[in-house]
This record gives C-alpha cells, sequence and structure tokens, in this order.
C-alpha cells in the first residue's frame, strides 16, 4: 500500500468499524488525486468497500445473518452531510412520529436540508433529502427543532381541531425545545404561534 493508503486506514479504524467516510474526510493526508487513488486500491483489495458514490466504508459480516451487512445509515448520512455542508432535520413524519403525534410506520428514511433535493442510494436502503427554504431550516440543530417539524407536518387544519395535539406535545416535548419554540414564536408561522402558546403555558419565559 501507499503511505497515503495506510494513513486512511488508520484514521478509519480509530473511528471504529461503522464509520462511513468521504475523499474529503482525507484531503490533509495528500492531494485529491492520491486520495481518490489510495481509496481506489483499498477497495480492490477489500480493506474499503465503496458503499455508494463517493462513500466508503469497513465491510463488516454478520454471523447470525450470514452475510455482508449493509453501510451505518446513520453514519452515511452524517458523511453526506460532512462532505457537502449541508444542514438537515427529519422531516415532520418522523418528528410527528418520535413524540406520539403519529403511529405512522416510517417506510423511508427523509431529511429536510438546505440543500438540493435528491435520494442517495445506500446499500439496500435510500436516504431522501427535500430541500427546504429558510424559514424551516433556521430550526436545524437547535431545541425546537422536532415541535416545529411535526407541527409544520400536520399543517394549520389538523393541528389546531385536535386538542392530543397540544396535550402530547406538552408532555413529551424536553423543557429546552418548549422554551426554544416560546422565546422564537416570531420564526414561527402564524397558525403556529397559539399551539405553541398552549404547548408552553406554564413556562416562564426570560427576557
Amino acid at each position: 500500500m501507499t503511505g497515503v493508503a495506510d494513513k486512511i486506514m488508520s484514521r478509519v479504524r480509530s473511528q471504529g468499524d461503522r464509520w462511513v467516510c468521504t475523499p474529503k474526510d482525507f484531503l490533509d493526508l495528500g492531494s485529491r488525486p492520491a486520495v481518490d487513488q489510495a481509496l481506489s486500491r483499498l477497495v480492490k483489495s477489500g480493506q474499503l468497500r465503496r458503499a455508494a458514490r463517493g462513500l466508503y466504508d469497513v465491510p463488516r459480516y454478520s454471523e447470525l445473518m450470514g452475510r455482508v451487512v449493509p453501510a451505518d445509515l446513520f453514519s452515511a448520512i452524517d458523511a453526506i452531510v460532512r462532505r457537502d455542508g449541508i444542514r438537515i432535520m427529519p422531516d415532520g413524519l418522523a418528528a410527528a412520529n418520535i413524540l406520539g403525534i403519529t403511529n405512522a410506520v416510517l417506510v423511508k428514511a427523509a431529511f429536510v436540508t438546505d440543500g438540493p433535493t435528491r435520494t442517495v442510494a445506500v446499500g439496500g436502503n435510500k436516504i431522501w433529502f427535500k430541500h427546504a427554504g429558510p424559514k424551516v431550516m433556521q430550526w436545524a440543530g437547535r431545541p425546537g427543532a422536532q415541535g416545529f417539524q411535526a407541527l409544520l407536518w400536520l399543517g394549520p387544519r389538523i393541528a389546531t381541531a385536535n386538542p392530543s395535539v397540544v396535550s402530547i406535545l406538552k408532555s413529551k416535548l424536553p423543557e429546552e425545545a418548549k422554551r426554544d419554540l416560546r422565546e422564537n414564536v416570531g420564526a414561527l408561522p402564524e397558525w403556529m404561534i397559539p399551539l405553541v402558546l398552549d404547548i408552553t403555558t406554564d413556562m416562564s419565559v426570560t427576557a
């Protein structure tokens, strides 16, 4: 192996066997052509596999299932975020499901993003990214993101017509999330404000 390939494998091992990486993760080790060539050699030797276009991981074999298992989906998502410099949030259905507003079965990994709308195939799985505007993406990475996304998915008609929505979010949302929503009501759609005020009615708000 070349020196760059040795260094790549050393870094991969230090991250654990579920880590999904991209060429961008190794550009401090050599030029882009050198990194690409090293990754190609590592794939041919079987030390790495190409999990998707521009994504690599260590092949893992499951004795229980008797086969090679797909790349770790969440690690693949993290790798895409790192590589493309995008922000993401789980889509509204996923948020509503996690909070117990709906028991709909999640059949896909779906996210909203400030990047382009696209589908990425990783092994036998697909990841859906849907572009969202600044008014939605300003909540990315914030405590109130899950509650905001769940309400946005429900929409004004369903959310305001079902008192259980307020009671569920009041009991399920962490205090930090409630505070984030309450203190940033000006960033919410107008129809959502009364709902958030009801959800956070017992909270004190800092100035």
